[in-house]
Order: structure tokens, then C-alpha cells, then sequence
């Protein structure tokens, strides 16, 4: 069991770079699966941090997760076309607040 966990990162690493492809495709289809795949990278990533009591990791994962969550609301704002303040008619300023 420790040799898989040991080898956990580099599946870890992979589904980390994959999810970071798909969350900066035009699509939101393909956003949408890249913060479902970044959701399994933070689960590899915490259970190689717990095997190794790499707490710090675990931290960052659960920070990230969060960010995650934020970024699945943000898609799907900007997804959502029948919203003025978040479709084509937006004003430049409403347009940088929504990015933060």
C-alpha cells in the first residue's frame, strides 16, 4: 500500500494538468468538467499529503477546492445569457467586478 500511495503524485500531477487544460477552454462544457477534474486532483493530491504529512498540501487543496467552487459559480454566470448583468449588454465595470 505505500508503494501506490508513494506513486500517488504522479496521477495526481497528470489530473492536475489535464483539469488546468480543460478549465481554460472557450467552452464552458469543457470548463465545467476541468473543475470536476481539478475536485479529483484535490482528493489525490490530499491523500499523497496525508501519506507523506505534507499538511501544508492538504491546506492548499482545501484552498483550492474552494477557489474551485468560486470558479463553477463564475462559469456559470457567465454561461447564463438571459442575465443583463452578466451578458453582452453588461458595462465594462460590472464586467471586472464579476472577475474578481
Amino acid at each position: 500500500m505505500d508503494a501506490f500511495l508513494d506513486a500517488l503524485q504522479w496521477p495526481a500531477m497528470a489530473v492536475t494538468l489535464l483539469a488546468a487544460w480543460l478549465v481554460a477552454a472557450r467552452s464552458a462544457a469543457r470548463r465545467r468538467w476541468g473543475f470536476g477534474v481539478f475536485v479529483l486532483s484535490n482528493l489525490l493530491w490530499s491523500a499523497w499529503g496525508l501519506h507523506t504529512q505534507a499538511y501544508a498540501l492538504i491546506v492548499l487543496q482545501v484552498g483550492l477546492f474552494l477557489l474551485n467552487l468560486r470558479g463553477v459559480r463564475k462559469n456559470r454566470e457567465a454561461a447564463d445569457p438571459g442575465d443583463a448583468t452578466h451578458g453582452p449588454a453588461a458595462s465594462g465595470g460590472d464586467r471586472e467586478r464579476r472577475l474578481l
